[in-house]
């Protein structure tokens, strides 16, 4: 695969774009969230606690973060299975997620969809969804809806590099496109599908920029790793969408620090690959940008330890939580009821 470099990156985040402090801080600690609750979670995936597999985004925290910043509370969500991060970036509290994770009726869904099926519709989070490229057109039913009712809603949809080459990517630009939906797909570029490198199967290098033009979108490139960059380019398209410009497409470049899944070692990359990316950690490097703008390296310290805390708090509530009673296997089947109720 291409170094970080060869893709046109600077070896670290450059950091160019701009926020005051207060919103610095706050993408800072939208990262630092992710990165200890995921960390958390292999920790119980390795003790057995954590029921079925997992897929971390270890790594490519300022794509959720960024992007997530620029949403409205009554805007949507629509992630793929490795969906934590996007779930915490929504404001939805730790402890119902990893309780979900654990299997407890606690849970986001009562212990009942586990790791890749994260909802919160209060928080406007829409949904993890475990087959590849399925809910890009559901994102699109949901700007659809918002068009039609006359709200200035954005639905935001990320998914991985691999689900360029899924027919329901090319369905869903095109509709967005040609309806001028109200929606910003977010493609989290992180170099490899499950165990092969996207560029050895995609006839572009940019496999969702440069198919942009296809459907009259522009291609805009961002450094995946670089939260403000991320902030910016997620702000201005979020802007135009709600404004009724249409949808954007936004290739985020970054890396996942594991394998695809937990089952998986990630052995089949190179190691020098894999230390270039983690130079850019999008979490260290951001916090040496915020101590060399002014801020006060304590006030970092402090929020790594407010962050464990809640955490802590979070883990030991759903280790304490029951499971789920039989009882809630046919409910939320159907949307008018159980499926005891409907039959």
């Amino acid at each position: 695969m291409p170094t970080p470099t060869e893709l046109g990156l600077p070896a670290t985040p450059a950091f160019e774009s701009t926020v005051d402090t207060e919103r610095g801080l706050a993408l800072y600690t939208a990262m630092l969230r992710m990165r200890r609750f995921e960390k958390r979670a292999y920790d119980l995936f390795m003790q057995s606690l954590v029921k079925g597999t997992s897929h971390l985004s270890l790594g490519q925290e300022a794509i959720a973060a960024g992007v997530g910043a620029t949403l409205r509370g009554d805007d949507w969500t629509f992630a793929t299975y490795r969906g934590h991060a996007h779930t915490l970036a929504r404001g939805v509290p730790m402890e119902p997620v990893m309780a979900e994770l654990l299997g407890r009726r606690t849970g986001l869904m009562a212990g009942k969809g586990g790791s890749m099926h994260l909802t919160s519709v209060e928080h406007g989070m829409m949904g993890s969804y475990a087959i590849v490229g399925a809910h890009l057109t559901i994102a699109n039913g949901a700007a659809w809806s918002a068009k039609l009712r006359g709200t200035d809603q954005v639905a935001a949809c990320f998914f991985g590099d691999g689900t360029t080459n899924i027919g329901a990517f090319h369905e869903a630009l095109n509709l967005a496109a040609r309806w001028q939906l109200p929606v910003v797909f977010v493609c989290e570029n992180n170099q490899w599908m499950e165990y092969t490198a996207i560029g050895d199967v995609t006839a572009v290098p940019r496999p969702a920029a440069d198919r942009a033009s296809a459907y009259g979108l522009p291609p805009i490139v961002v450094d995946g790793n670089d939260v403000l960059a991320v902030h910016a380019a997620a702000s201005e398209a979020v802007d135009r969408a709600r404004a009724g410009g249409g949808p954007s497409l936004i290739e985020a470049l970054t890396y996942r620090h594991g394998g695809h899944s937990r089952a998986d070692p990630g052995s089949y990359r190179a190691d020098a690959e894999i230390q270039a990316w983690l130079a850019r950690d999008p979490i260290d490097t951001f916090a040496a940008h915020l101590t060399a703008t002014g801020v006060d390296e304590t006030v970092l310290k402090q929020i790594d330890v407010d962050v464990l805390r809640e955490l802590d708090a979070a883990t030991e509530a759903a280790k304490q939580a029951e499971p789920p009673d039989i009882s809630v296997i046919p409910q939320d089947v159907w949307a008018d009821g159980s499926s005891t109720w409907r039959n």
